[in-house]
C-alpha cells in the first residue's frame, strides 16, 4: 500500500514520527513536507504548496492509497485542493497537538483560527489519530464548548461522528538506540531535563527546584539538554551562573552525546503545563532515569497507578520531594525506574509501526 504522509513542519517531534515511520512501515511511505518555520503560516497556508506536491508525486509515481497529515495541515483544504488526484484515497489525520489544548505564550492571544482548522481537518478525515487518551479526551471535552462560541451553525452534531472515527496510537520512538548503551555511575546524582526550552515546559519552576536543592546542600549534577531557541529562558541563564560545576551540560546535545547523557541519568524532571505524549520522558525512562512528572497533563496515563504517589506531584513542594527521595535511595529509585522503563517499550517503533500500518490497512479497506 502506497501511503502519502504530509508534515507541514518537519522539525522535533513532527519529524521524529514522519521519517520514523517512513523508516519502520511495511507500507511505501513517501513523506512530503516543509521545513519547521513559521508554524502559523505553516497552518495557513502549507496546504496549498503541498497539495501541488501530491499532485506531482502522484504523476510521477503513481497514486497513493492513503494520505496522513499532520495535525500543522489545513486538511479540508488540503483535500479540496488535492481532489483531482486523491480519488478513492483514505484521508487520516494524526494529532501531535491540537491548538485548544496548547498554553498560550505571554505575546500570544487567543486565535480561534488554528483550533478551527484542527477541527475542519477532523471533519474531512476517515480516521483522526491521536498520541494518548488525554490528547483525546481534552480535546472531545473542549470542542462543543470551542463551537458554541459561533452565532449559527455550530456543527455539535458533527462531533460525536469525529469521535467515533478516532483512536489512539502511541508516537513511535526509536528507543532502541539506548540498548546495550552501558549506564555510568556518578559519585552524585545526576538529574536530567530534556525537553524543549520554551514557556509552556516550565523552566522557571525546574530552575526554582534546583535552586532549591542546591540551598539545601543536596548534592546532586544537573544536566540541561533539549532543544533550544534563539533566546535562553532567564531562569535557565541565572540557574547556569549559580550552579557552577554542578550544571555538567547545558544546551543542545548531539544524538550520541544525548544519548550517553540518558544513559549516565539518574533521575529525568518535568514541569510541564503543556504535553500530549512526552517523547522526552519516555526515552530518559527506557535509558534508566526515575521520573519525577506533574500530576498533570499526559502523565498519570504514563506512570503505572502503582508509582503515581513515588513519581507524581502537584506543587513544587512535591517536585522537591521526590527528587529529595530519588537522591537519597538511589537503589530503590533505580528499581521503580526498570519497571516503568519496560513499559516504555512499548513505544519503540518495532512495535507502534505494525500498529500504524493495520489501522491505515482497516481504514483503508473500510472506505
Amino acid at each position: 500500500m502506497r501511503v502519502a504522509v504530509v508534515e507541514p513542519y518537519l522539525g522535533g517531534s513532527h519529524a521524529s514520527w514522519a521519517l520514523g515511520y517512513q523508516a519502520h512501515s511495511e507500507h511505501e511511505i513517501v513523506v512530503l513536507s516543509h521545513t519547521d518555520r513559521f508554524w502559523k503560516w505553516r497552518m495557513h497556508g502549507a496546504h496549498v504548496t503541498l497539495a501541488q506536491d501530491l499532485e506531482a508525486e502522484v504523476e510521477e509515481n503513481g497514486p497513493v492509497d492513503v494520505v496522513v497529515g499532520s495535525s500543522m495541515l489545513n486538511g479540508a483544504g488540503f483535500v479540496g485542493l488535492a481532489r483531482r488526484v486523491l480519488g478513492s484515497a483514505t484521508f487520516v489525520v494524526f494529532m501531535h497537538e491540537n491548538q485548544l489544548g496548547y498554553p498560550l505564550s505571554p505575546r500570544d492571544r487567543a486565535d480561534l483560527t488554528y483550533p478551527m482548522i484542527n477541527w475542519t481537518s477532523m471533519a474531512v478525515a476517515d480516521l483522526v489519530i491521536f498520541n494518548s487518551e488525554f490528547h483525546r479526551t481534552e480535546w472531545f471535552d473542549e470542542v462543543p464548548r470551542f463551537l458554541r462560541q459561533f452565532p449559527d451553525y455550530q456543527q455539535q452534531s458533527f462531533v460525536p461522528a469525529v469521535r467515533e472515527r478516532s483512536l489512539v496510537l502511541p508516537v513511535g520512538v526509536d528507543l532502541r538506540r539506548f540498548d546495550g548503551v552501558a549506564r555510568s555511575e556518578n559519585e552524585a546524582p545526576r538529574i536530567l531535563w530534556n525537553q524543549r526550552w520554551e514557556y509552556d515546559k516550565g523552566p522557571g519552576e525546574l530552575a526554582a527546584a534546583m535552586q532549591e536543592l542546591d540551598r539545601r546542600g543536596v548534592e546532586f549534577e544537573l544536566v540541561l539538554a533539549g532543544e533550544q531557541f534563539p533566546t535562553d529562558p532567564d531562569e535557565f541563564v541565572s540557574l547556569r551562573a549559580e550552579l557552577g560545576n554542578k550544571l555538567i551540560h547545558y544546551g543542545w546535545a548531539e544524538p550520541d552525546t544525548y544519548v550517553e547523557l540518558l544513559a549516565s541519568s539518574d533521575i529525568v524532571v518535568s514541569t510541564a503545563h503543556h504535553e500530549f505524549f512526552g517523547i522526552a520522558i519516555t526515552e530518559a525512562v527506557y535509558a534508566g532515569a526515575f521520573p519525577v512528572l506533574p500530576n498533570r497533563v499526559v502523565y498519570p496515563e504514563r506512570i503505572p497507578a502503582r508509582f503515581h504517589d513515588k513519581c507524581l506531584y502537584r506543587d513544587s513542594a512535591g517536585l522537591v520531594d521526590r527528587v529529595l527521595w530519588a537522591t537519597e535511595n538511589r537503589e530503590a529509585a533505580r528499581a521503580v525506574a526498570a519497571i516503568i522503563g519496560e513499559g516504555m517499550a512499548t513505544a519503540d517503533w518495532s512495535v507502534v509501526a505494525p500498529r500504524y500500518d493495520e489501522a491505515l490497512t482497516a481504514a483503508a479497506t473500510a472506505g
